[in-house]
């Protein structure tokens, strides 16, 4: 967290002080009471990339919703924007075996689930793999079982297993008449639809958690996220639209209560949503630490140290 000490300092630099910390992201979270109830706090622990990281089995990564594998954006002119930015690279140089699955970006659980199946068939037949995904895996290795590769573990990261408020508040603030006007537009230009209706909070605790059990023989782990957005952050609105409804800390888009599932790993502290996916922005950080801070969290050692986790455990 970054302080602002009260010493013989030029008032111009404690206005600029303030300033960045309004532009930063806060971690102003030591005090609150709800603590208690976010399990291990994780503040600096994947702030750098350690030498050395235990690895065991193939790790397959699936994105979430409207994710990507690589997006081109001027065709074979120039090179695709990597939805893993800088994972999938860090994690085979430490020689991890790794898997991108492709899902589609808005399809329903299950279409984004049997997609997942195809895809982490095709790469691993007959392997044990660990896997970092969603709701989609949670639901093939529920409901369609595959047999064409063992699923060791599902890591979940800030994923809405109990769904999100944020959803629920913006069905109910466009309205059902606006929402089908908006998904036909979609389906226009080929995007599938299925997927935000099951975002819900109602969907996701009465329809899709009683039908979609643990599996005896994986085990579940999971990382929630939370953050204090300044105004300028593009998740301000959102996480004040979580925070009242569902009470909670939340990263922007997921509450902390609705990442929990099977063995909670802990919540990282001051940590965004695209922070987790090491879409950071470098800005960020270069000023942060020009003020004093340091660098909280890299993404690239959060992943790293799941594949060192998952090892030790005989994963």
């Amino acid at each position: 967290m970054i302080r602002i000490f009260y010493r013989a300092t030029p008032r111009s630099t404690l206005r600029w002080q303030r300033k960045v910390c309004a532009f930063s992201t806060s971690r102003r979270l030591l005090e609150d009471p709800r603590l208690q109830n976010i399990g291990r706090r994780i503040e600096d622990e994947f702030a750098i990339i350690r030498n050395h990281y235990g690895i065991k089995h193939t790790l397959v990564l699936a994105h979430g919703l409207l994710g990507f594998n690589e997006l081109k954006l001027a065709g074979n002119m120039l090179p695709g924007i990597q939805y893993w930015r800088g994972i999938t690279e860090a994690l085979s140089a430490k020689g991890v075996e790794v898997i991108v699955a492709a899902v589609p970006p808005s399809g329903s659980v299950e279409a984004r689930a049997e997609k997942l199946a195809e895809s982490i068939s095709a790469q691993a037949k007959g392997k044990d793999v660990n896997i970092i995904a969603g709701l989609d895996s949670r639901y093939m290795i529920s409901c369609l079982k595959p047999t064409d590769f063992n699923v060791l573990s599902l890591t979940t990261i800030a994923t809405p297993h109990r769904g999100s408020a944020f959803a629920d508040y913006m069905f109910e603030s466009i309205g059902a008449r606006q929402i089908k006007r908006i998904y036909q537009i979609m389906e226009y230009i080929g995007l599938e639809t299925g997927a935000f209706s099951q975002l819900t909070c109602s969907y996701m605790q009465d329809s899709f958690n009683p039908r979609t059990p643990n599996v005896d023989g994986v085990k579940y782990y999971s990382y929630g996220a939370s953050l204090e957005p300044s105004a300028w952050s593009v998740f301000a609105a959102s996480h004040g639209i979580i925070k009242r409804i569902e009470g909670g800390l939340n990263d922007g888009l997921v509450s902390v209560s609705s990442s929990q599932w099977g063995q909670y790993q802990g919540t990282l502290i001051g940590v965004s949503h695209l922070d987790l996916i090491n879409w950071t922005n470098r800005l960020k950080w270069w000023i942060w630490e020009l003020t004093g801070g340091k660098r909280n969290f890299n993404a690239i050692a959060l992943y790293l140290d799941i594949a060192d986790m998952l090892a030790k455990k005989g994963l």
